[in-house]
């Protein structure tokens, strides 16, 4: 699944830049070290809470054991590249708070305007995977409300997540960015009144679907954590690059939030670039040094394996029924 490792490589290849300021550095590939001293390969979060996801997907779990697996990373270092946590985010730790304290998963997500980080964009790539064949808009977005809200429940964070959902099926569908972007905003206005509140917030998104995105030039491009800047600045990359290691490395060099949005790009990447053909053939757009440098990769690649096979069972017996 090029989507998932290009993921982990984004995020792996910004860690060490991370909270950089943009012009400071200058990455070209694999480093180490640098922001939390950890060895090259390491990834953050944003990849931990990622896998957390794709096992419970795999479980046929919920919310609530969803969480539960975010509380583990969190005091055990579950799911992290060397068993001790060194990144997380305000609002999710917050969230994870309130699920310890016995709150159903529903109110655990932060729901005011400060809460709109990029928590819940980071990791909710997989669930695209289980919809991109469910052609009902209103199903897919109760889907991915139901996976965004459990951390970040404020509707801009849910609108974002929609929105980057959306865009990789679109490209998954063999769409360019810019068709992608605009039949996304058409299911938004064709599916909802104009007094809806995800209308209402899809207007702090506005900028994506303006004819001149992509002709925007760097120094406008924020790539800070807030849900909006961060969804910007992924998609900005991708239209601006014309292969997956141009793409990633624009993103990480943008500084900032360099793993999220290196990972989120990478995400876009590893769909738009995709290769067609048996699944082996389909890393050809990743550079080869970036995948086989993924800490704890044996383990991730059992998980991605079992995770293919989940999701191309499930579109079988959808296709076809049992």
């Amino acid at each position: 699944m090029p989507a998932l490792y290009g993921g982990i490589v984004g995020d792996l290849i910004g860690v060490p830049v991370e909270f950089k300021e943009r012009g400071s550095f200058h990455i070209e590939g694999i480093t180490g070290y640098g922001t939390y001293q950890q060895p090259p390969g390491t990834w953050s979060d944003d990849t931990s809470l990622t896998l957390c996801l794709i096992e419970n997907l795999l479980e046929e779990g919920d919310p609530s054991s969803l969480l539960g697996k975010f509380s583990q990373y969190r005091t055990k270092g579950y799911w992290t590249p060397y068993g001790e946590m060194f990144d997380i985010g305000r609002t999710t730790i917050e969230s994870i708070n309130r699920y310890e304290k016995g709150l159903p998963p529903s109110e655990c997500g932060g729901n005011t305007e400060f809460d709109n980080g990029n928590g819940a964009l980071m990791r909710i790539a997989p669930i695209v995977f289980v919809l991109y064949k469910n052609f009902n808009f209103l199903e897919k977005v109760e889907a991915i409300k139901k996976y965004t809200e459990v951390t970040h429940s404020h509707p801009r964070s849910i609108v974002g997540s929609i929105i980057y959902i959306e865009f990789l099926i679109r490209i998954y569908y063999n769409n360019t960015p810019e068709t992608a972007l605009q039949q996304t905003k058409k299911l938004f206005y064709d599916n909802f009144e104009d007094n809806h509140e995800y209308i209402r917030e899809l207007q702090f998104y506005s900028r994506l679907f303006k004819p001149d995105f992509f002709n925007l030039p760097e120094k406008e491009i924020r790539s800070d954590g807030y849900v909006v800047h961060t969804l910007e600045a992924a998609i900005w990359c991708l239209g601006n690059t014309l292969s997956f290691k141009d793409a990633v490395l624009k993103a990480v060099n943008l500084g900032d939030d360099t793993d999220t949005v290196g990972s989120i790009t990478g995400t876009m990447a590893g769909i738009l670039y995709k290769v067609e053909g048996h699944l082996s053939r389909h890393m050809d757009a990743i550079p080869v040094e970036w995948v086989e440098s993924i800490a704890r990769k044996k383990e991730i690649d059992e998980l991605l394996s079992r995770f293919f096979d989940f999701c191309a069972e499930k579109a079988v017996k959808e296709e076809y029924g049992k």
